[in-house]
């Protein structure tokens, strides 16, 4: 899958993320597809009820605004991200054990070197994972 996300958009998923170190972020991406291509037009920056540096929860009250919010907008929810302050950015075990939807984008920004940090989207079947073609665009 081919992924377009917006050089503004992926700096919203940085500075909330830096917002809540050392805790994991989490939020929806929503958006169109276009030729197969997933083309992020809005994210939504949700909180970790978890408070957790380790896995995250995002508080379902703030995933139906966002769901509605979409729906209003003609938007699509196409998936998530989620920051993962000391790792890779790569789906953790829980990550693929909680991947339920074949068809959203997992995106991972890892903060594990704060200096040059690193998001990638991923596709997760079970325990079948592949790295999608992210591209972040200059707008």
């Amino acid at each position: 899958m081919r992924i377009k996300l917006p050089k503004d958009l992926y700096n919203e998923i940085l500075e909330a993320a830096k917002d809540v170190f050392p805790e994991e972020a989490c939020g929806l991406i929503g958006g169109t597809e276009e030729n197969g291509t997933r083309v992020i037009k809005k994210v939504y920056v949700l909180e970790n009820i978890d408070h957790s540096n380790e896995h995250f929860t995002m508080a379902p009250k703030d995933q139906l605004a966002a769901v509605k919010d979409m729906r209003a907008n003609g938007l699509k929810p196409l998936g998530n991200f989620h920051s993962h302050p000391e790792s890779p950015s790569r789906p953790s075990e829980e990550d693929k054990r909680l991947a339920y939807d074949k068809n959203a984008s997992y995106m991972i920004l890892s903060l594990m070197d704060s200096e040059n940090p690193v998001l990638n989207s991923f596709h997760i079947e079970g325990n079948e994972v592949q790295k999608e073609n992210l591209e972040i665009e200059e707008i």
